[in-house]
């Protein structure tokens, strides 16, 4: 299992009532996406239980264990939040240290860093979630569930629910806390997320509910796999500017690229 597990994350609650709120609270308030490397208060996680994703049983449980153990690490370190319904909580707390904690919002899958919320904080420690609307990476599978997690999430913690205008996935971005999105046109720029809307629209959406500046596109693979090839397939911010970028194979002369600058 190489995929996104859980989200960079942070907590508050009481700060603000639950309701979705417009580019101009943005900017007013100065939120912005952290990288997802920074300092946090806690990590999510989902609990994947949809047999319609995950038609073997037996596998559906060595899954399960795997996130479990997974929880279990996290949590000697830092507190652990796994969503799930309710009524799979017993069955997921033979399972789960103690110091898990178990949260009511109902789960398909286990992709948090796709579903999940996107906090965005500023200068005063506020926090906020920005609402990405996840849809299934463009329909391709079912999230009755996962789709509303992030307004759940919100409305738990009391925080604004801020509206992106566009879908996609977190896991289709990345940022560097300082100004600087990068994405694959592929998982954006795709009529099963955002029919219609041109790329600079797009970024202009991104750049606005993340409180970022620049937006770095590379083109991507539509179908590569479900995500149509999620941007944290091939790079990452090890810092605010550098960029790393995992290669299929050295290239012929000079050595391997580890890392530029943008």
């Amino acid at each position: 299992m190489q995929r996104r597990v859980f989200l960079a994350s942070g907590v508050a609650a009481g700060l603000f009532g639950r309701h979705a709120l417009g580019d101009e609270v943005v900017r007013a308030n100065g939120f912005w996406m952290p990288e997802e490397a920074e300092p946090h208060q806690r990590s999510f996680m989902q609990w994947p239980v949809n047999r319609e994703v995950h038609p073997d049983r037996v596998f559906l449980e060595m899954l399960q264990q795997s996130i479990a153990n997974i929880a279990n690490a996290i949590a000697d370190f830092e507190p652990v939040v796994m969503l799930m319904e309710a009524r799979f909580a017993p069955q997921a707390r033979r399972m789960l240290s103690d110091a898990v904690e178990i949260w009511d919002i109902p789960t398909d899958d286990l992709w948090c860093r796709d579903s999940g919320p996107v906090f965005l904080r500023n200068a005063a420690g506020d926090l906020a979630v920005a609402q990405l609307n996840f849809n299934g990476w463009g329909g391709k599978q079912t999230h009755a569930h996962d789709g509303e997690i992030a307004a759940r999430v919100a409305d738990r913690l009391g925080l604004p629910l801020i509206e992106s205008g566009v879908v996609g996935e977190v896991g289709g971005l990345e940022s560097d806390g300082d100004g600087t999105l990068i994405a694959h046109e592929s998982s954006w720029v795709i009529d099963n997320r955002n029919p219609g809307l041109s790329r600079d629209e797009i970024e202009a959406r991104l750049l606005s509910v993340l409180g970022a500046r620049k937006m770095i596109w590379a083109p991507g693979v539509v179908g590569a796999d479900i995500t149509d090839y999620h941007i944290d397939s091939l790079a990452r911010f090890s810092e605010p500017g550098k960029v790393v970028i995992q290669m299929p194979e050295a290239p012929a002369a000079g050595g391997p690229v580890v890392s530029r600058r943008v």
